[in-house]
């Protein structure tokens, strides 16, 4: 049987993954809205991930009895000075939902629930990927600095192939 606390922190990360997506798919319309859209793609695929690791964790509290809790989102951040910036956020949030997930991990030990601390293992995977793709954006952008404005089309051209 899964404790309390268990229940409560998996119900709270889920709904952080709900709001994850949506951060995502805000940071696609302001890519959009600079024609930037293969960004754009990157960042709506990357939303579709979010929305799949909050059914994982809905699913493992369902399988587990526990009582879920949807609770209500809030509006993510709507713009951003630059296509660099969005990124660097977004990489600054991938990063904090690493340690969300670490802790997640660590409570599962600590309430010595093998099968959640087993779970949480595919995401603690997941955000070592994620760390690294996201990084990897930024880099790129940050290259575009430095070169002139072909460049960033370039890259626009190289996200819009991830998924495919």
């Amino acid at each position: 049987m899964i404790s309390v606390k268990i229940s409560q922190a998996l119900n709270l990360q889920m709904n952080r993954e709900f709001y994850n997506s949506r951060l995502y798919l805000s940071m696609a319309t302001y890519l959009h809205s600079i024609n930037l859209a293969g960004a754009a793609h990157w960042m709506e695929v990357q939303a579709q991930e979010e929305t799949g690791h909050a059914m994982r964790l809905y699913k493992h509290l369902l399988e587990r009895g526990a009582r879920i809790i949807v609770e209500a989102i809030a509006a993510p951040p709507q713009k951003w000075d630059s296509p660099l910036a969005a990124f660097q956020d977004a990489y600054r949030h991938v990063c904090k939902v690493t340690k969300e997930f670490d802790e997640l991990v660590a409570l599962a030990r600590a309430e010595n629930d093998n099968a959640t601390e087993f779970f949480l293992q595919w995401f603690v995977t997941e955000q070592v990927e994620e760390e690294d793709s996201t990084d990897s954006v930024v880099q790129k952008f940050l290259l575009t600095e430095k070169a002139n404005g072909e460049a960033l089309f370039m890259i626009d051209r190289m996200l819009a192939e991830r998924g495919k």
